[in-house]
Formats: structure tokens, sequence, C-alpha cells
């Protein structure tokens, strides 16, 4: 898959920065930065903004920030609580929030609580419609499901009609994180079309989020300022241990 002449699902991972700010400003600010940075693709994490029911001052955001993102990939994502982000929200102000992604013009990707849609296929349509690629996620912050169930959540994201499908599990030993890894490349080697995105959280998880190249991650998330996940590494950190990675490998 390729955005804005960039590869996706081949090589070196790319490196995903959230952002995680409050206020308008403070967003605005730090995608000034981001796109300036090792980031090959910024998230703006809108569960974390304050004012996420104020529809203008998100259009004027993204309004503001659309003629910086030529180049740099953009993710757009709301974490309800019940998945790891911040708030809880109602269904009708989500899909709200994902038709003002659409009407901006400058969002490239939207995440997609798979799991907790009613009838996510039918969403991803919808969002296609629109004109945004869908990553379809699911997160586990408790445990590391068996294998099979790894893999069969993985398959019914990639069969909902997901560009991308993303599965974060957090590990209770480095077995685990051997699980992961392992369902990671046998999705991969069995969908080579469907760019997959894995992790395995926390400290004991952090190799997973560097090993993408070797097992087939197409997309690592790294820290700036905030972390939005446990585990993330500071994004320059990554981008020189990929780096590093990549020349061996290749």
């Amino acid at each position: 898959m390729k955005i804005k002449g960039t590869e996706v699902g081949t090589g070196r991972p790319l490196i995903c920065v959230p952002v995680l700010e409050k206020t308008k400003e403070e967003v605005i600010k730090e995608v000034e930065y981001l796109v300036k940075s090792d980031a090959d693709m910024i998230e703006w994490r809108l569960d974390a903004f304050e004012h996420y029911t104020d529809y203008n001052e998100v259009r004027e955001i993204l309004q503001q920030i659309a003629p910086l993102l030529k180049k740099k990939l953009f993710l757009y994502t709301f974490r309800t609580a019940k998945q790891g982000g911040v708030v809880s929200v109602d269904r009708e102000t989500l899909n709200d929030l994902h038709d003002l992604a659409a009407e901006s013009e400058c969002v490239d990707l939207i995440d997609l609580e798979f799991f907790e849609e009613e009838h996510p296929a039918r969403k991803i349509r919808k969002l296609h419609k629109q004109g945004l690629k869908v990553i379809a996620s699911h997160h586990d912050f408790y445990e590391t499901p068996d294998r099979e169930v790894m893999k069969m959540l993985l398959e019914q994201m990639c069969a909902g009609g997901a560009d991308i499908v993303k599965l974060a599990v957090m590990p209770q030993n480095m077995e685990d994180v051997l699980k992961l890894l392992s369902v990671t490349y046998e999705f991969k080697e069995e969908n080579p079309d469907t760019p997959v995105i894995t992790m395995s959280m926390g400290k004991m998880g952090m190799i997973s989020r560097l090993c993408g190249e070797s097992f087939g991650s197409a997309i690592t998330f790294a820290a700036h300022k905030k972390a939005s996940a446990p585990g993330q590494m500071e994004m320059h950190e990554v981008a020189d241990i990929l780096e590093k990675m990549h020349k061996i490998i290749k």
C-alpha cells in the first residue's frame, strides 16, 4: 500500500508519533514540530484533546494543520476508554468526529475500534466512500490471548475490509511476546497485501516495537512528549535503532 508516495508494509517499519495535547495551541505546535522530525506518520489522539466535543474547534485545527501535512502521513484516532483511551464517548459523537475527519481532506488514515462497532464492515465501507483508509484496531491491556484467538482477531478485521489491521496486547511473560511475534509473521505470510501492526505492550514487550521488519509489523508507535501506551520508546531512539537494524537486514 502506498500513501503520499510512502510505502506501508514493506521494509523498515514506519514510525508513528501520537499527539496527546489538550489545547488547540498545543496540538498545532506539536504537529508543527513533528512534521520536521523523524516521524513518518503523525497520529492525533483526539480523545486527549479537552474540547473534542467542540466540532468547530476540531475543524479549525484540521484546517490549520492541513498545509503542514503534504508529505507526512496523518492518522486520526479517537481511542475510547474501553480500549485504553482517555474518555468514553457515545456512538453518535464518534460518528460525527469521523465525519469531520473525512470533510477535512487532510486525514489519510482513521483508526476504527473494530470490535466496538455494531456493524464494523458497514462502517469501513462508509469511511472508504468518504475517501479514508482504515486501520482496524483492537487493544487488550490485560493479557495476551491464545495464538488462535489473536489470529482470529486479525483475520476478522482483515475480512471486514480494513486497509491495515492492528493488534496490541499485554504480555505476562516472554512466551506471550513470542506468541504475538509468531502470529504476526504467520498473518503477514498468509495476507501479504494487508499491512499489519502488532505490539506487545510494556517493558517486557518492547522488543516487539523494534523487530517489525523481521516479523512483519508495518508501523511502530514511538513517543515525543507523551507516550500513548505502555512501553513506547522515544522516537529519536527508535529511528536510530530501526535504521541500524534495516541496514543489517538488507
